[in-house]
């Protein structure tokens, strides 16, 4: 038989396919309908069990493991049809669509904003890049930056959440399912550090470097060059060259901005000193309150997915099936909960796509735990 001929064969398999799919689905409504009448759950656990089990007697031995992850996929689009039918709203949905209309058109060009760090820290450089006018508040930990916008005290916090080269920031992600916060905003920062030192004082001079570990990170090959140096690791970049500067010693230095050099009386003894010219970190804008400004194209979720087999291919296929493109997944551990992970997505979607609102209504019902985190734009 010819190529062309086999390839008639499927498509007319494949029509067939489709309106018997078609078909199915319409069923699948009536069978919504009849669960809203009579106050059923859409899911069926033991039904779906018993399904497959009998799929899989029916299956050819040489395609059964293809037929139960094809019906397995069939089951899910269904209940997410049914779902859609049975709750074609949620408190998720109507909380995003009040605060795309009650936020204000533009973003705002001055507030009081939460950094960590000191005066001439990467985060300070971040929120000059958003806001005309900020008041900002320095603290000494990260966590301390979402506790002052958790609790009123500023507008704003500004945290750095993964770099080009270091990769994600993992303690933020941590803080992130501790808090309570709305994503409204973020930006990407060229972050170009530099070896710090009082003036007067030379390379050869160096035994001890201070910096952040991200920082120590991104500078790794030129830090094997200055070996035997020790290295210590400080909450801040800025906070590494202040205590540099401080410290009337000759023989320390900082991996900091060039900006900190003036700002704190160093000089630099080299620029540049990170191992990629192409080394941005991006920073989000957090807030108490949930805001979605106009242009927001990008969301953040986190999720807790039941730990066993699949569970988190069921929520990867919605976001197939909706066509919604996933721009970072990032897994991490549960505390006090052995082997059991918390997934972190951002999409690239608008938030005014009917596929996105769709999503909202039904992600919550694929989980066990479920945050929306933010609606957002970002600066490059």
């Amino acid at each position: 038989m010819e190529l062309s001929q086999y390839r008639e064969q499927i498509d007319r398999i494949d029509q067939e396919l489709i309106r018997l799919f078609t078909e199915r689905m319409e069923i699948a409504h009536g069978i919504a309908e009849y669960k809203i009448a009579h106050e059923l759950p859409v899911l069926d656990a033991a039904r779906e069990r018993a399904k497959l089990a009998r799929i899989a007697e029916l299956s050819d031995e040489k395609v059964r493991p293809y037929t139960g992850v094809l019906f397995s996929q069939i089951f899910e689009l269904s209940r997410a049809y049914q779902e859609n039918v049975v709750h074609p709203d949620s408190a998720l949905k109507r909380r995003v669509m009040e605060a795309i209309e009650t936020t204000d058109r533009l973003f705002p060009e001055r507030a009081t904003v939460a950094c960590q760090g000191v005066e001439g820290a990467y985060s300070q450089q971040a929120c000059d890049k958003l806001f005309k006018t900020a008041q900002i508040l320095y603290y000494k930990s990260w966590e301390n930056v979402f506790a002052a916008v958790e609790s009123g005290m500023c507008r704003f916090g500004v945290l750095p959440i993964e770099n080009s080269t270091a990769g994600s920031v993992n303690k933020i992600y941590d803080l992130m399912s501790e808090h309570n916060f709305s994503i409204v905003r973020s930006v990407r920062l060229k972050i170009d550090h530099s070896l710090l030192a009082p003036r007067g004082v030379k390379k050869e001079d160096i035994r001890e470097i201070y910096s952040h570990e991200q920082a120590i990170n991104q500078c790794a090959s030129f830090l094997r060059s200055m070996e035997p140096v020790h290295l210590h690791i400080c909450e801040n970049t800025a906070v590494a060259a202040k205590m540099v500067a401080e410290s009337g010693r000759r023989d320390v230095a900082a991996l900091s901005s060039h900006a900190c050099a003036e700002l704190y009386g160093l000089q630099s003894l080299q620029d540049s000193v990170q191992d990629s010219g192409s080394n941005y970190t991006r920073f989000i804008c957090i807030s108490k309150n949930l805001e979605i400004y106009p242009g927001a194209d990008k969301t953040s979720i986190m999720m807790v997915t039941a730990n066993k087999p699949g569970a988190l291919y069921k929520v990867l296929s919605r976001f197939y099936a909706l066509d919604l493109n996933l721009i970072k997944l990032e897994s991490r551990p549960i505390p006090d909960r052995d082997f059991e992970w918390m997934f972190y997505f951002d999409l690239d979607s608008q938030v005014y796509s009917d596929r996105f609102v769709r999503l909202l209504c039904e992600m919550e019902g694929l989980c066990e735990k479920f945050k929306y985190l933010g609606s957002y734009s970002e600066i490059v």
